[in-house]
C-alpha cells in the first residue's frame, strides 16, 4: 500500500540552499532483513500502511519518500571533538533521507540515517555501522524513551550482509544501516562551521531556520541580534533539561562534542553509551575518554561549555554581554530540571519549598554514593512514594534502607504526596528489580545474535523495556 493519507512530506531543510548540504546516492547492500520497525512511531508518522517490501524500499534502499527530498542530504557541520576543533567533519556515514509532520503533535520531524553509505565527508572511511552498533542504538533509544529521556528514536533497522573490519569488534562483523527518527539534526556545529568559514548571512539563515521551524511558540524581534539571543536562549533551556535528564536516568551518553548537541535538546548519535551500575561521579562510557571528560558527573557542566561554542557564533550579531547573560542561566535552569526529573522519577510531586525539594536530591545522591547499590533499583523500589514503602521494604535492598545515610531521603519522600495516576498495580511493579540496561546485560544480548543468529534475548529485553515504558506511562 502506499503511504497513508495522513502523511504530511516536507523539504523544509532544502530551503536553506546549497551551501548547507551535499546530495548523495545510499548505498546498494547485498542484503536487506528487517531487524527492527517502530510500528508506534510509523502511525505517528503516517506510515503505518506500507507494506515489508515498501519499508525496505524506503528504510533500507532510501527510495524517497512521496514529497519528501527526492535525494538523500549530507549535512555539513563541523565541531570540538573532545574540545580539539575539527574542520573536517560532516555527516560521513549518514544523510537526511527525508522530513514529514508528526501527526499527532505536528512537529517537523527528520528521517536520518546511520551507515548508509560513504559521502563527501566520509574521507577514508566507509560508511558503514556494524549490526552491534544498531542493536546498541536500538536499545539505547527504547530504554531512554521508557524513562522519558528527550531522545531520537530507532525507526527502522536493518541488517545488510557485508562484512566490516573494525579494531574494536571481533573482525569481520556484520554489517547494518539505521534510520532515525529525530526532531531535527540542526546541532551546535551546524553554526560552528559557518563561523569558521566566516560567513555570517549562513549563520543569520540558519539561526531564523532554527528559530522558526523548532522553536514556533518563541517570539523575536526582527533583528539577527534578537533572534539569536532568542535562540540560544531556547537552546540553553533545551540542553538544560536534557543534561537533567540523563542525570536522573543514569545514563552516560560518552562522546559529547558539539557535533553531537542537538539545538532541539534532544538526545542522539549513541556510540560507547553507558548506564550506572552504581552512583559514581566519575564513571565514563568511552573507553578512549582516559581523562573522563565526558564522564557521568561532568555532563552539565559540558553541555554548558559546548553551549558557549554556540554564543561564540553570535559574537558577530550579538553583545557579548548579553549573550554571558543568557549562558549564565544554563545552572539554574539546570538545577531546578534536576529537581523535576527526580521528583518525575521518583512519581512524587512538587512543593511550593523548591529548597526542600533540593534537599531530597543532594540527600538522595549523598545515599546513593555511600551506600553504592543499584541506581534504578531505588527509583523502581521507591516509585510513588509512601505508597510503594512496604514493596521497598520486602525488596533487595530492604537492608540497605536501614542505613542512616537513608533516614532523611526517607522522611523526605514520605512527606510528599505520590503523584496521581501512577500505576502501581502494573505488572511492572511486581518484579523484584527493575529492568536496566548494564553493559554487560547489553554485550550478553549480542553475544547469541553474533555466534548463532539467535534474536530472542533482544526481542525480550525490547519487550522488558516497553511493559516498563507502559508502567511509567512513556509509551
Amino acid at each position: 500500500m502506499p503511504v497513508s493519507p495522513r502523511f504530511r512530506p516536507s523539504t523544509a531543510h532544502a530551503t536553506l540552499g546549497p551551501d548547507f548540504y551535499d546530495p548523495v546516492a545510499p548505498a546498494r547492500f547485498p542484503m536487506t532483513r528487517e531487524v527492527w520497525r517502530d510500528q508506534a512511531a510509523a502511525a505517528r508518522m503516517g506510515l503505518d500502511s506500507l507494506t515489508e517490501a515498501e519499508w525496505a524500499a524506503h528504510f533500507a534502499r532510501f527510495e524517497p519518500l512521496p514529497g519528501s527530498h527526492p535525494q538523500p542530504l549530507a549535512l555539513r557541520y563541523h565541531g570540538h571533538q573532545f574540545r580539539v576543533y575539527n574542520p573536517d567533519l560532516g555527516d560521513g556515514r549518514g544523510f537526511l533521507f527525508a522530513q514529514a509532520f508528526d501527526t499527532i503533535d505536528g512537529r517537523l520531524m527528520d528521517f536520518g540515517t546511520k551507515g548508509s553509505g560513504q559521502t563527501p565527508w566520509s574521507r577514508t572511511a566507509d560508511g558503514r555501522l556494524t549490526l552491534k552498533g544498531g542493536v546498541r542504538e536500538l536499545l539505547a533509544t527504547n530504554m531512554l524513551a521508557a524513562q522519558g529521556v528527550t531522545t531520537s528514536r530507532t525507526f527502522a533497522l536493518f541488517e545488510t550482509g557485508e562484512a566490516l573490519v573494525r579494531g574494536d569488534e571481533p573482525s569481520p562483523t556484520r554489517s547494518s544501516v539505521l534510520t532515525r527518527l529525530s526532531h531535527g539534526h540542526v546541532r551546535i556545529g551546524s553554526f560552528q562551521r559557518f563561523a569558521y568559514l566566516e560567513e555570517p548571512e549562513n549563520i543569520e539563515k540558519l539561526a531564523r531556520y532554527s528559530l522558526a521551524t523548532y522553536y514556533p511558540a518563541l517570539s523575536a524581534g526582527e533583528s539577527a541580534a534578537s533572534v539569536m539571543e532568542t535562540l540560544l536562549d531556547a537552546v540553553v533551556s533545551a540542553c538544560a533539561r536534557l543534561g537533567a535528564q540523563w542525570m536522573a536516568a543514569g545514563f552516560v551518553h560518552g562522546v559529547l562534542n558539539s557535533d553531537n548537541i542537538n539545538i532541539t535538546g534532544e538526545s542522539f548519535d549513541y556510540g560507547p553509551w553507558r548506564w550506572l551500575p552504581i552512583y559514581d561521579p566519575a564513571f565514563t562510557a568511552a573507553y578512549f575518554d582516559q581523562n573522563g571528560l565526558y564522564a557521568y558527573g561532568r555532563q552539565p557542566s559540558t553541555l554548558a561549555w559546548n553551549l558557549t561554542r554556540l554564543a561564540e557564533c553570535f559574537l558577530g550579531f550579538c553583545p557579548e554581554d548579553r549573550l554571558t547573560t543568557i549562558l549564565a542561566e544554563f545552572q539554574p535552569r539546570f538545577e531546578r530540571a534536576l529537581v523535576d526529573e527526580f521528583f518525575r522519577r521518583l512519581g512524587l510531586q512538587r512543593t511550593d519549598d523548591e529548597s526542600a525539594d533540593l534537599g531530597l536530591v543532594t540527600s538522595l545522591y549523598a545515599f546513593l554514593y555511600e551506600a553504592r547499590c543499584g541506581f534504578e533499583q531505588v527509583f523502581f523500589d521507591w516509585y510513588g512514594g509512601r505508597l510503594s514503602a512496604d514493596r521497598a521494604a520486602a525488596g533487595p535492598l530492604a537492608s540497605v534502607y536501614e542505613m542512616h545515610e537513608f533516614r532523611p531521603v526517607r522522611q523526605r519522600i514520605l512527606d510528599r504526596e505520590p503523584v496521581a495516576g501512577i500505576k502501581l498495580d502494573h505488572a511492572y511493579f511486581k518484579r523484584p528489580s527493575p529492568v536496566t540496561m548494564l553493559i554487560d546485560e547489553v554485550e550478553a544480548i549480542w553475544a547469541p545474535i553474533a555466534e548463532r543468529d539467535d534474536w530472542s534475548l533482544l526481542h525480550g529485553k525490547l519487550a522488558d523495556v516497553a511493559e516498563m515504558a507502559e508502567a511509567y506511562g512513556a509509551a
